[in-house]
């Protein structure tokens, strides 16, 4: 499967914030020696030779644009609105489990239970969107907010991931 997730980083120019976000995807996809694979490979909006990926898939996105920018906090607003509809959803499913299910029915994973009480605890994979320049996931509102005030010349890079 395929989706679109974000590196907030912290550079002054387009080219130093594109070059950091694709540091933060590698290790997101286990291409640093010492970080774990959380997604199989990522393909950023500056390549244009996919057939399948990036602009292929999404259509055209800023390859990296500043957070205070209209593309920037478009991007921003999209990546955590996704981190949020995500929770929400996986929430429910916990929430429903827990309401319909006995507890052996939840430890066999009856209806993928227990799969959306992991997905709710997440730090990073598939139901996380934005990521720190250190590839750590966004993951609530005030962790956002504070990144956000607290960094002097912030960029969002987007790249369609595969997990």
């Amino acid at each position: 499967m395929h989706m679109v997730i974000y590196a907030l980083v912290e550079e002054s120019t387009h080219d130093d914030a594109l070059a950091t976000g694709k540091t933060v995807f590698d290790r997101l996809v286990g291409a640093d020696p010492h970080a774990g694979a959380v997604f199989d490979y990522h393909v950023t909006f500056d390549e244009a030779d996919t057939s399948a990926s990036g602009k292929a898939r999404w259509g055209e996105l800023p390859t990296a644009a500043p957070v205070d920018s209209e593309d920037g906090q478009d991007l921003v607003e999209r990546g955590w609105e996704a981190t949020k509809e995500e929770f929400e959803r996986n929430l429910d499913r916990v929430k429903e489990a827990i309401d319909e299910l006995s507890d052996e029915e939840i430890m066999r994973d009856e209806d993928l239970a227990r799969h959306a009480f992991h997905q709710v605890g997440a730090y990073d994979g598939p139901t996380i969107f934005l990521y720190t320049e250190h590839g750590t996931g966004i993951r609530h509102r005030g962790q956002l907010d504070r990144l956000l005030e607290e960094s002097e010349e912030l960029w969002i890079v987007p790249t369609d991931i595969h997990f």
